[in-house]
């Protein structure tokens, strides 16, 4: 009776240590990185390795969490697979594609973190690179890339710039390139903002317009090698001015207010 009682115990202490250390290490992360995706199973082996090499170098407390966006290509199960053998790794499945602002939606929505990191899964930016952007993320409530040198063909480069162009002159947020695919946010302060299909093209002014405050860092741009861009001419395009009337009427009839006094 008592080896089986001491048998008993020794388990008992051992699934307490290791539930401890492992509650213990999740509060002690202040960074998760999203990574949207759909039909990226050609990068997410490179974007895996280079994600978790990341996480052993940097000195942020970081973990990663994938959210699939209805991918109808083999990515889902090599999520699942890569997610068992990196122990920082999390994923989501959405149950059908609904686009980037929703993937970026719910992936926020089960963050539990001080601070939100957001990464293209096509690995054109670096990880390497949150660095930059957390050394001003406790004074900032966003810090967005700017991306040098530019690795993209002359189409998407010229549509690119022709958005923006039209962007800038409505929202007057004086950000040079809002769709840098690297961000850094204050986790509670994103939630705040009110989230519509499109929102993701207008984060720097929605942070402006709901009192943040937002820092651009120069990061480094490179080539795709592997899968193929979700951009085209109409969703780069012709699907921002849709997106930018609903921004406009927003900030029409935002509520704002300053209190005199109180009693």
């Amino acid at each position: 009776m008592f080896p089986d009682l001491s048998l008993f115990l020794l388990n008992l202490q051992t699934i307490l240590l290791f539930t401890f250390m492992d509650y213990s290490d999740s509060f002690n992360f202040i960074l998760t990185i999203i990574v949207p995706l759909y039909n990226e199973e050609g990068n997410l082996p490179r974007l895996a390795s280079e994600l978790s090499t990341y996480l052993n170098q940097t000195s942020t407390k970081a973990k990663v969490l994938f959210v699939n966006d209805g991918s109808n290509d083999n990515s889902s199960k090599l999520l699942e697979v890569l997610c068992t053998e990196y122990h920082s790794f999390n994923y989501i499945h959405l149950k059908k594609n609904s686009g980037l602002s929703t993937a970026l939606k719910a992936g926020t929505d089960q963050v539990q973190t001080k601070y939100t990191g957001y990464i293209d899964a096509d690995l054109q930016t670096s990880p390497f690179d949150f660095d930059l952007l957390m050394n001003f993320a406790e004074n900032f409530d966003l810090v967005t890339g700017i991306r040098e040198k530019r690795n993209d063909g002359l189409v998407k480069q010229l549509t690119s710039k022709i958005a923006n162009t039209i962007r800038q002159a409505v929202t007057r947020d004086g950000i040079s390139d809002t769709g840098c695919p690297l961000k850094i946010f204050k986790t509670n302060t994103f939630r705040r903002i009110p989230f519509f299909k499109g929102m993701h093209r207008f984060l720097p002014a929605l942070f402006l317009l709901y009192g943040g405050n937002v820092k651009q860092v120069p990061v480094r741009h490179f080539e795709r090698l592997s899968g193929k861009s979700k951009y085209h001419l109409f969703n780069r395009l012709i699907g921002p001015a849709i997106d930018l009337l609903a921004f406009i009427w927003m900030r029409k009839r935002t509520i704002r207010y300053e209190i005199k006094g109180k009693g």
